[in-house]
């Protein structure tokens, strides 16, 4: 019987054969190997799982079948995830290089309950775009993210036990629900900043082309976790910084 991974890398996918070669090549090639790779397909029509099933990676996991979006795709990778720590790297998401892995399992390694690091922005074919716009904090913590999502979604290792399931009532922020209650279920002199670039980050996913739909939705998803008030002062410093970036 194969032994418990250290990490579990969930990959989504769904007609993702012109993205998936650069997120499969990434963790093909990382320096540590203690880490099952789980990919949950929504039931490709494309050349996705051909691809997926000919890439040999440690104890892959692969399934396929309909689902109810991404996030539900999500939960089921989480359900079966068989690693003390759980990340996500998402088809043409990748590791920024090839001991990126390995840095955060280092971090796992000596108990931390999240792990975390900055992003890149890619194109589809992995070509440098540009440094996000948030930097991951210094210090993480629950009031961190009352500024917005801070870390990116895929640069966020944490403790499977202190993961819950997303929240389906959400369909473009439940990851950032999701962040959020994570932080809230760790100790924050017990998370660890890798202060380096972790994830080059496709920009073409569900909340980029569903921007303002998305925005409305982490709007109220805010509101449940840090109230009407801190939420509408923060969001006027979105726009501030928004103007200046030349979004608006």
């Amino acid at each position: 019987m194969e032994s418990e991974p250290l990490i579990s890398v969930i990959t989504v996918t769904y007609n993702a054969s012109s993205v998936i070669d650069i997120t499969l090549k990434s963790l093909q090639g990382q320096s540590f190997h203690n880490f099952e790779h789980i990919v949950v397909d929504g039931n490709s029509t494309d050349n996705t799982l051909n691809k997926v099933q000919e890439v040999e990676l440690p104890q892959s996991v692969v399934i396929s079948e309909p689902d109810k979006g991404l996030y539900d795709a999500m939960n089921k990778g989480l359900r079966i995830a068989r690693g003390k720590y759980v990340i996500f790297l998402n088809a043409g998401d990748a590791f920024h290089d090839p001991d990126t892995l390995e840095n955060y399992a280092c971090g796992a390694r000596k108990g931390y309950d999240i792990i975390y690091g900055d992003t890149v922005i890619v194109d589809g074919i992995g070509k440098y775009l540009g440094p996000r716009h948030l930097s991951a904090p210094v210090k993480l913590t629950k009031e961190s993210f009352s500024e917005g999502m801070l870390i990116c979604h895929q640069a966020f290792m944490v403790k499977k036990e202190l993961a819950p399931l997303y929240n389906l009532d959400y369909k473009f922020s439940a990851d950032y629900d999701w962040c959020v209650k994570c932080i809230g279920n760790a100790n924050p002199d017990n998370c660890l900043n890798l202060n380096a670039v972790t994830i080059d980050y496709l920009s073409d996913g569900l909340t980029d082309k569903n921007k303002w739909k998305s925005l409305k939705e982490r709007f109220k998803i805010m509101v449940s976790h840090y109230g009407l008030l801190l939420t509408s002062l923060n969001h006027l410093g979105f726009i501030f910084r928004a103007i200046r970036r030349g979004k608006i």
